[in-house]
């Protein structure tokens, strides 16, 4: 099955909370198991917090969900520039309390995760995550 959704949501703290919801939404029309649904849950929320939270002031917050039946394909973009060269390190830092630990656990949770090239003022986080649990169906 493949189901996808582009939006582009203002830049505020709750365009978290609602991209997270429709890509709930999406999954729940597929058979995806209860820790990828967790997993990207997390993505989402994480790279959404960080373009409202980066983000050029006048800028809104485009997002691609892609489920192709054991992928799924975000992308998070927003105007602005992206912060320590972009780097995605797995490294978390102590204690968990502190900020920047978004693209620490984005890296620590995707299969792939990385900035794309585009135009200069342009940000765009592709990240894919492999669905490899499938949630059991009841028997009849």
């Amino acid at each position: 099955m493949r189901v996808s959704m582009t939006l582009s949501l203002p830049r505020q703290p709750s365009s978290v909370t609602r991209a997270r919801h429709v890509l709930t939404t999406l999954l729940s029309l597929t058979d995806v198991g209860e820790g990828s649904r967790g997993n990207l849950a997390v993505l989402i929320s994480e790279a959404c917090a960080n373009a409202v939270l980066h983000a050029d002031p006048d800028s809104a917050v485009d997002i691609t969900i892609v489920i192709d039946d054991d992928v799924c394909l975000l992308e998070v973009g927003n105007r602005g520039s992206i912060t320590n060269g972009g780097s995605l390190d797995a490294e978390l830092p102590a204690p968990l309390t502190v900020g920047g630990r978004g693209l620490p656990l984005i890296a620590a949770l995707a299969d792939t995760a990385a900035f794309v090239a585009g135009p200069p003022d342009r940000v765009l986080l592709r990240i894919t995550k492999h669905l490899n649990d499938v949630r059991s169906s009841p028997t009849r």
